[in-house]
């Protein structure tokens, strides 16, 4: 059975965690196979935004604990090897050239709080705990904090990480690492809204050179980052998407995308 499921509809592309009687943890398999998810959906034509779900109670509840007891035997190398193998999917979906919205009905553990926060919108259930909580298993919560130090800050990453406890959805609004907390029975509608929302009234190719921008900008000296952002400017108004977009403008017709 596969791990993960892979269907398009409507130009959505749905990538469904499939390991519910393990509360979707994630072992290398698992891994392996979303990554393997998130490139079909970038070469798939016929999808232009991406949800991430799952099935089950939970999202997802981090490492699984018989994959954690073989890692004890790993070498320093196999286990380098492994943890780059986590970091290319967090990368992957974080630099990815689509919209990826997470949707969160349960729980979101470790690594699997970390696949929420490398998405680009998410949407979460009012039950939902999010939660680092590497710290009290004497781990670290090392790949998603590059991550999470640009989403959320230092101070609000420190009582995430630091602290090893669990949020709530409504807590984790407040911070800005979620978007949205949805009634349980809305959250399909709620996510297929925005997710239809942004296929109809947005140019793709705007979408991903944003999303771009958005991931190379931080690591830029100011005059860098700005020379850059112009030469990105220049290349939007030459594309295809923009003189189409500027003609509908001013002939004051409507854009369907």
């Amino acid at each position: 059975m596969s791990l993960v499921d892979y269907h398009v509809k409507n130009r959505v592309a749905f990538i469904t965690l499939n390991r519910p009687e393990k509360r979707n943890a994630l072992n290398h398999e698992l891994v392996a196979e979303l990554k393997e998810a998130f490139d079909r959906a970038a070469d798939d034509a016929q999808a232009k935004v991406i949800v991430l779900k799952a099935n089950g109670e939970a999202f997802c509840a981090g490492a699984d604990l018989e994959y954690l007891q073989k890692l004890q035997k790993f070498s320093f190398e196999e286990n380098l090897q492994d943890s780059n193998h986590l970091k290319d999917l967090f990368l992957k979906i974080y630099t990815h050239p689509k919209i990826v919205i997470a949707q969160v009905q349960g729980h979101a553990l470790a690594g699997g709080c970390g696949l929420a926060t490398v998405c680009d919108f998410v949407a979460s259930g009012p039950t939902a705990k999010f939660g680092y909580t590497e710290v009290k298993i004497g781990f670290i919560p090392a790949i998603v904090t590059v991550f999470l130090l640009r989403k959320l800050g230092e101070a609000k990453s420190k009582e995430m990480l630091l602290s090893g406890e669990l949020f709530s959805a409504e807590k984790v609004l407040q911070m800005g690492l979620i978007n949205y907390v949805v009634e349980t029975d809305k959250l399909d509608s709620h996510v297929l809204q925005l997710a239809s929302k942004l296929v109809e009234t947005n140019s793709a190719e705007s979408m991903k050179l944003t999303k771009r921008m958005i991931a190379e900008i931080p690591s830029k000296s100011v005059e860098e980052a700005l020379r850059y952002a112009a030469e990105m400017n220049a290349q939007a108004r030459g594309s295809e998407d923009c003189k189409r977009g500027i003609a509908a403008f001013l002939n004051k017709e409507k854009l369907s995308w």
